[in-house]
């Protein structure tokens, strides 16, 4: 819920997807959510946060908006918002670590 609150994306409906697959199943369902019109919420590790940046990029359209947030309540709390392509080349930049939060709006159209 910080997450959400954090995001400044609409929270009156949203859904979580908790971690998105690795390899099996993932594009198949990133094709499903990317119609969904709810905000989504993930998951994700430091490791793989850009690759799925990029994976929501391209599946969900890079000017949809989002916010990843990192070591909520926490010290070193930080909340990137801007679209997925902003977000994504500014963590390509950086070695992130901790505990990642991944909020994306639905599908408007």
């Amino acid at each position: 819920m910080p997450a959400l609150v954090n995001s400044g994306i609409p929270g009156n409906r949203f859904v979580f997807e908790g971690f998105l697959p690795v390899k099996k199943g993932r594009q198949s369902l990133l094709k499903q959510l990317a119609g969904e019109e709810r905000t989504m919420i993930f998951y994700e590790s430091p490791m793989r946060l850009v690759k799925t940046l990029e994976d929501l990029s391209n599946y969900f359209g890079p000017g949809r908006l989002c916010c990843v947030c990192r070591e909520l309540t926490k010290l070193y709390e930080e909340n990137k918002r801007g679209t997925l392509s902003e977000v994504s080349a500014y963590y390509s930049e950086k070695t992130v670590k901790g505990e990642i939060v991944i909020v994306v709006a639905g599908n408007d159209n």
